[in-house]
């Protein structure tokens, strides 16, 4: 049995469905932006985009930590 998923990558689920852009979409556009900082970021998806403050969150934190 797998484990469950836990971290910022628990929210993907959700957001994909709620948003309705898969996740490699959001990260492309995070990735793109000429912003740097987490929480600039953020308000900008949230702004932008229409994201809550959690999914945006999530989304970024999973994103920059890939960088």
């Amino acid at each position: 049995m797998s484990e469950p998923v836990k971290g910022p990558a628990s929210y993907f689920p959700s957001i994909e469905k709620k948003y309705g852009r898969p996740i490699a979409e959001w990260q492309e556009l995070i990735r793109a932006s000429p912003l740097t900082g987490h929480m600039e970021i953020v308000g900008w998806l949230k702004s932008e985009h229409g994201l809550g403050h959690g999914h945006a969150n999530a989304l970024v934190a999973h994103t920059l930590a890939g960088r």
